[in-house]
């Protein structure tokens, strides 16, 4: 029987296979950014931290495979994402940070500026916080003479294919605020941001409502995961 010198490496005492991809994946992210990497691997080192000792590759792939996108499974509800096995507390806080990150980054862009002049930064933090939602919920941008923020509110949430909208309740807190102008957002969660008919007929007792207080619907927004669609841009109003 042959034994090797007590200096030699056992191949079994090796380091675990996927330490190697994880350094390889991270050189490829410092170098490229995200747009060197697929929606999978960016997952990957997303679950890096809350998963430090597994392969993560397949459970990066599970989660592409149920909710289609990076965008969509950080933006995916908590209660969906913990039925994915392997998926505990601590990886689901991680992607809620990540998320968090994102609509924070996105509301920065829009900060202390008039934002009729910087439309595509306002679709894109629209677009950032709900366009991937499951649910439908109407956000409300109250905004001051001078087209700069005063509050971004989420008005109220529903269902897959519906949300209650109170006009009353809109102008109320405009008033309260003192904003001379809104922008209207809410998503569909289907994925097609064409407006229906009740979507037009809503935004038009909106502005029935808000006309006679002078203050102004500069849009109405619809996202969805396809697009989005502007009542101004379709002369809905």
């Amino acid at each position: 029987m042959t034994t090797r010198p007590p200096s030699a490496p056992d191949p079994s005492d090796g380091e675990p296979h996927y330490l190697g991809h994880r350094d390889r994946l991270r050189a490829r992210f410092a170098q490229g950014g995200a747009e060197a990497l697929p929606d999978y691997e960016l997952l990957e080192l997303a679950l890096f931290r809350a998963i430090p000792r597994r392969d993560v590759k397949p459970l990066a792939k599970a989660l592409i495979r149920r909710f289609g996108s990076f965008a969509e499974v950080v933006s995916a509800e908590p209660a969906r994402l913990a039925e994915i096995e392997g998926i505990g507390p601590g990886v689901i806080a991680d992607l809620k940070l990540i998320e968090a990150a994102g609509h924070r980054l996105a509301r920065g862009a829009i900060a202390d500026r008039p934002l009729l002049s910087s439309w595509s930064a306002v679709l894109e933090y629209c677009r950032a916080t709900m366009a991937f939602a499951a649910r439908e919920q109407f956000r409300v941008l109250f905004l001051d003479r001078r087209n700069h923020l005063i509050a971004d509110e989420v008005q109220g949430r529903g269902t897959v294919d519906h949300t209650p909208v109170y006009p009353r309740e809109v102008a109320r807190r405009a008033l309260e605020l003192s904003a001379t102008a809104i922008i209207l957002a809410h998503n569909h969660p289907s994925g097609d941001p064409t407006p229906s008919a009740a979507d037009i007929r809503m935004t038009r007792e909106l502005i029935g409502v808000l006309d006679p207080l002078g203050i102004l619907i500069h849009d109405h927004i619809i996202l969805g995961r396809e697009g989005h669609a502007s009542f101004k841009g379709l002369k809905l109003i």
